[in-house]
């Protein structure tokens, strides 16, 4: 009997099995397709890549404004796609290297768990039965497609980000179903490159959950780009290469795009996994866990998207990390206030803690300072005529920091140091001790919190 099986390679599964065998826990991971799991081979990554390429062409087409004459520059889908594909092979081969290098034993199947016996709980993949100790469930997540009209009908035009990832040809137009994080990042993508987008999202603003105003002022800079925005719009049926939808008046409109993406978010993959053989309580379609990530069964645990929080990569490896502490004995408890959440789209989004409007609703008192992204001096230097904002929250007693929220790059790069405030519960004036490195963009945080 081993100590511990993982069900589910991605960054919530690898990273646990990682801190398990460093920790001298013997450990069986499963994963059925590639390890890296959705993150590595059909999210966070692939979709960095090629935006990244598409900020490089950004950047040479408007090489002028730095003084670079960059005259007749192109795009080369292909070639792009090409690299991403590179990129996540390596990056896949490498978390196998991590497992090897840790004596973890990689199983490539689909697993099933059987239940618990004398031997421990049961596993079985490929015609094998395994046993363990203890179980930590990371079975991620998968694109919800809505039951709308048409959409599973549409053969090969609609697609979720699986299949937009693996695109060979570039489509000369795109209509995105859902404002999110994924629809915006693709919306960024193709509308770099000349495809002409259109989003199309139920809800008042693009980036539901972010601050209001950022969201708005990165909807406005790709508006002036050429990408069409329906904002309070709800699609009603897809038809062939046609999105037809109900506008705020009621009245109902149609757009055509060569692709049609549906990114209205994602849901735990829990189904088919022999949970209820372990009796594992199952809410709202999510594995329910505490704090310290364990289920309702004894010596089962879960971590990532599967337990329909807190959906991204770096909460999932957290959480991993939370779940093998606890079964080592070390206490250890999962918290939530400082999580980042980042939009990389040129120009980006990252953001942590409170926005106003979440401290509205919870009765919060706050302070609000906010300063352009143009009182850094190495923003200006590096973003010609860049858009971008700094907005900070603090408490209106203790003046603690309650959230962060920027627009402009490189703001994902930033973002941690807000992070490590808002854990420590650091205060305004403590934070204003801290010296900032110069010229560097960060400076802007700091900069703000003067303007309080």
């Amino acid at each position: 009997m081993t100590d511990l099986i993982i069900i589910g390679g991605g960054p919530g599964g690898y990273v646990a099995a990682e801190r398990a065998a460093a920790k001298g826990l013997s450990v069986i991971l499963f994963e059925k397709r590639e390890l890296g799991g959705v993150c590595l081979n059909e999210g966070c990554i692939p979709t960095k890549t090629l935006l990244y390429s598409a900020k490089v062409y950004d950047y040479a087409r408007h090489g002028d404004k730095y003084g670079v004459g960059t005259e007749g520059v192109t795009f080369n889908y292909g070639q792009a796609v090409s690299r991403k594909n590179k990129v996540v092979k390596k990056l896949v081969a490498g978390v196998g290297g991590k497992m090897k290098a840790h004596n973890v034993q990689t199983v490539r199947g689909e697993a099933y768990i059987n239940g618990r016996s004398k031997d421990g709980i049961s596993v079985s993949a490929n015609g094998e039965t395994y046993y363990a100790a203890n179980l930590l469930i990371c079975t991620g997540s998968e694109a919800f497609v809505p039951p709308i009209p048409g959409i599973t009908q549409a053969g090969d035009t609609v697609m979720t980000n699986r299949e937009v990832l693996a695109l060979t040809k570039q489509p000369a137009s795109l209509v995105i179903i859902g404002g999110g994080v994924i629809g915006m990042e693709f919306a960024s993508f193709y509308n770099s490159i000349s495809t002409e987008v259109t989003v199309i999202e139920m809800l008042p603003e693009i980036l539901g959950g972010l601050d209001g105003e950022v969201s708005a002022l990165l909807r406005d800079i790709y508006a002036k780009r050429g990408v069409t925005f329906h904002l309070s719009s709800r699609v009603t049926e897809v038809r062939d290469n046609e999105v037809i939808f109900t506008t705020p008046d009621g009245k109902s409109s149609t757009v055509r795009g060569d692709k049609i993406l549906v990114s209205v978010g994602r849901r735990p993959v829990t189904s088919g996994l022999g949970l209820e053989n372990l009796g594992v309580e199952i809410v709202r379609g999510a594995v329910k866990v505490d704090s310290r990530m364990r289920t309702n069964v004894p010596g089962v645990f879960a971590a990532g998207d599967v337990t329909g929080f807190s959906m991204l990569a770096h909460t999932a490896s957290r959480e991993g990390e939370v779940a093998i502490n606890n079964i080592i004995g070390r206490d250890d408890v999962m918290r939530y206030k400082a999580i980042p959440g980042v939009v990389y789209t040129n120009p980006e989004v990252a953001s942590v803690g409170l926005t106003e409007e979440q401290a509205k609703k919870d009765g919060i008192a706050f302070r609000t300072a906010k300063l352009p992204m143009a009182y850094s001096g190495r923003f200006v230097a590096e973003n010609e005529g860049g858009t971008g904002l700094c907005k900070v929250l603090v408490g209106e007693r203790y003046g603690e920091v309650l959230g962060v929220h920027l627009l402009g790059n490189p703001s994902s790069e930033m973002i941690y140091g807000a992070c490590i405030a808002i854990e420590q519960e650091m205060t305004l004036r403590e934070l204003e001790e801290v010296v900032f490195p110069h010229p560097t963009v960060s400076e802007i945080l700091k900069e703000t919190l003067f303007a309080f």
